[in-house]
Parts: structure tokens; C-alpha cells; sequence
């Protein structure tokens, strides 16, 4: 169970993962033993999966973003696999409905995404068809889970 200190703690590092155990302890009012205890804790539990570093896409040259809806003929785990190793494909989202996949792309441009549909998700085994939808302009984008609501946060 996550109690209202670990919630504190994870909202302070989805927001800055390299933030120091010694400030995270200043920020919530405990010794920084007792923070590194819990999210060694958490790391255990695997509430804390790992900490990454946020890209600026468009930095790398990756500015494309897009959406693609997949159809296969029968939903399997080795579609499922193929389709995670393909580097480009961030996100793979079995779904319910008319499409099978759901996933998010990043490219470099549409030559780059035309590739990828081409010689790329056509081919993936059990493949039937494809649907995309290009991003013109994020407005929102995050990884961080609304852990405490905006009640708990004005407490």
C-alpha cells in the first residue's frame, strides 16, 4: 500500500528523478535515510520502475509524432513482440474495437513514417491493415500519474 508520504515522495520525483535524497527529505519533512528507505521501498515493489531522461524529440530530430491504429487478423503474442521491437514505436496498447494496436511513433518526417508503414508494420506476421494519424502539435504530453488529486494536494 502507498501511504500519503510515498505519495509526496513519487510526485516529487516524476517531476525531477535526479533530485537529491537530502531535498526530497526537506521537501516532505523527513531524514534523508528515511527517504532513501522508502524509495528503495518502492523500487522493491516495483512501484518505481526506473528513471529516465526526457528527450526533446524535435532536439534529436525526431519531430514527427504519430498515431497508428493496427488491424490483424487474429491478436497473438508474437504480433505483440514484433511490434515492441520496433524502436520508433514508443507505446503498444492492445485495445478493444474495430483495431487490435494502438500505437505512438516518433520520426524524423513523413518519409521517415512512410518507411516505417512500408517496409516495417505492413510486414509484421498477422498484419491486415493500418490507420495513422499525424500530430500537428502536442499541447500535453506526460508521464506522470496524477497520484494525488487536487484536494490532497491543498492538504
Amino acid at each position: 500500500m502507498i501511504d500519503e508520504m510515498d505519495k509526496q515522495i513519487l510526485n516529487i520525483l516524476q517531476q525531477d528523478a535526479r533530485i537529491a535524497n537530502a531535498e526530497i527529505a526537506r521537501q516532505v519533512g523527513l531524514a534523508p535515510s528515511a527517504v532513501l528507505e522508502r524509495i528503495r521501498k518502492l523500487e522493491e515493489r516495483g512501484v518505481i520502475k526506473g528513471f529516465e531522461t526526457k528527450l526533446d524529440a524535435a532536439a534529436v530530430e525526431y519531430g514527427l509524432t504519430a498515431f497508428v491504429a493496427v488491424r490483424t487478423h487474429d491478436c497473438c503474442d508474437e504480433t505483440d513482440k514484433f511490434l515492441a521491437e520496433i524502436p520508433e514505436v514508443l507505446e503498444v496498447h492492445d485495445v478493444a474495437g474495430e483495431d487490435s494496436y494502438f500505437l505512438k511513433v516518433r520520426v524524423k518526417n513523413t518519409a521517415h513514417l512512410s518507411r516505417l508503414l512500408r517496409e516495417r508494420l505492413k510486414n509484421v506476421p498477422n498484419v491486415a491493415s493500418t490507420k495513422t494519424t499525424i500530430v500537428l502539435q502536442t499541447i500535453k504530453e506526460t508521464t506522470a500519474l496524477p497520484i494525488m488529486d487536487s484536494e490532497e494536494k491543498t492538504k
